[in-house]
């Protein structure tokens, strides 16, 4: 348990910072309450985190056939067995926008947007929540990829950019900034005046625009505008006491991890986000695991080629075998996650998992036709947010006219289910209609997200 939950010193809970013109309160710490009070007294905050596994699957040793809550584990799925009561598989969910631009796949996964050439982006959820979670969080959210792009689209349509390096996530979130807090200062409200003259400037230029430059101005001002107010919180937060970190861990968080060993990267990167949560530094958080064209190697595990490589296997048998121990890798390290959400303890002494909701999936489900019909998808957690586990969820079997999956008199399944994960068996199922049950669970105000059509029961 970090050193920052010990009570070493109590601040009022009114107490606020002023800057710009602007109130922005504390986070609510168990440092605001007095002893033994932080139980009765404290609600632990609601937060989100998006794990993204590049390409699809091996669906073949993926996908789950039996429904609700007697399904047996798939092979991959297996490192999740443990979790069974905190989790749920999910099954027969697409992206309507993503069916016929399967390159985009990783942008629209948590949009729900459709992005084709001359589309422009919309909002992915974790920003939604992000705008009801960030006057309470020194950061709005955290976004990490280890490589390619962030998952995380503002409303102006612009991807935000991801960090990489375990040590300059850590340093980022629990370290006094280089040259102290008024060289800092200093910079940000020097940017906040180079946004203000690029507005004044902008509003001239304006009236000589026609109707097309006006459009895509209106979205260069959307993208300035989220920018000032990022600055302004930044700005802020500075006075903000930073929370102190136990020295286990620190030694934990804050190194650098070779490229080549996988599991260090992702565990240390998922230590992060537990430790960012425990200290509501942030509440929402997303991870990329690699993007479409260049997820990476695993050589601890034997696996030299690129997942985008092994994904495109044309029934080779290697590959659909290395592409499987890629899943079941990286679902290992996704329990791991759950296993530290559940053993790290929240504010009111509950399991942070009960306030984490944490989806881990794909925007694609059969990656050697780019088939991104029935997504690979897995909700764990949020029990205290009102989310209730145990089955797997199937919407292909929900399906009217669904025949059941394709599998020989063993019980496997054959290569015939490749289709299913190309078109869509229920073609109400829309992904947005998952994201928005997790958009209204943390607070946001809405009854659409992207696509949606209406919301998913759980």
């Amino acid at each position: 348990m970090s050193n920052y939950l010990s009570q070493s010193w109590l601040l009022n809970r009114r107490h606020a910072l002023r800057a710009l013109g602007s109130f922005i309160s504390l986070p609510f710490l168990e440092c605001m309450v007095p002893l033994r009070a932080a139980e009765s007294a404290v609600e632990a905050p609601k937060r989100s985190a998006f794990i993204y596994l590049a390409n699809g699957v091996h669906s073949l040793n993926y996908q789950i056939t039996t429904a609700g809550r007697d399904y047996q584990f798939s092979r991959s799925l297996k490192p999740l067995e443990k979790h069974r009561e905190v989790i749920t598989p999910i099954s027969g969910l697409h992206h309507p926008g993503a069916l016929s631009h399967h390159h985009n796949c990783i942008s629209v996964w948590l949009t729900g947007g459709k992005l084709g050439p001359s589309d422009r982006n919309t909002i992915s959820v974790d920003q939604k929540m992000a705008e009801v979670t960030a006057l309470h969080t020194r950061y709005p959210s955290m976004e990490v990829a280890l490589t390619g792009d962030s998952l995380a689209w503002t409303s102006g349509g612009v991807r935000l950019p991801a960090l990489r390096r375990c040590s300059e996530i850590f340093s980022s979130m629990f370290e006094e900034p280089k040259g102290g807090k008024a060289v800092q200062k200093r910079a940000l409200r020097r940017k906040g005046s180079v946004l203000d003259a690029n507005l004044a400037e902008v509003r001239q230029l304006e009236q000589k625009m026609g109707v097309a430059d006006k459009g895509r101005m209106e979205q260069y001002l959307t993208s300035v505008r989220e920018a000032e107010i990022r600055t302004r919180r930044a700005d802020a937060w500075l006075d903000t006491p930073l929370p102190s970190i136990s020295e286990a861990d620190r030694k934990r968080t804050n190194r650098d991890v070779a490229a080549t060993l996988a599991g260090d990267y992702f565990r240390t990167v998922y230590d992060l986000m537990v430790l960012a949560f425990q200290t509501d530094v942030t509440r929402v958080a997303t991870f990329s695991l690699g993007g479409e064209g260049d997820a990476f190697a695993i050589p601890e595990i034997g696996i030299t080629e690129s997942r985008h490589q092994l994904s495109h296997h044309g029934g080779d048998a290697g590959y659909m075998e290395k592409l499987t121990n890629y899943d079941t890798f990286a679902l290992e390290q996704f329990s791991y996650f759950l296993t530290r959400l559940a053993e790290t303890k929240d504010l009111n002494g509950k399991p942070l998992l009960g306030s984490t909701m944490a989806l881990f999936g794909s925007g694609m489900s059969y990656g050697h036709s780019h088939g991104n019909a029935n997504l690979p998808l897995v909700l764990a957690g949020g029990s205290d947010l009102g989310l209730k586990h145990g089955s797997h969820l199937d919407f292909n079997q929900k399906a009217a006219g669904f025949q059941g999956y394709a599998l020989n008199p063993e019980g496997a399944l054959t290569s015939a289910h490749y289709q299913l994960c190309s078109r869509p068996a229920n073609t109400d199922a829309h992904m947005s209609n998952l994201l928005l049950l997790m958009a209204q669970r943390m607070g946001v105000e809405t009854d659409r997200h992207g696509d949606s059509n209406k919301v998913i029961s759980l």
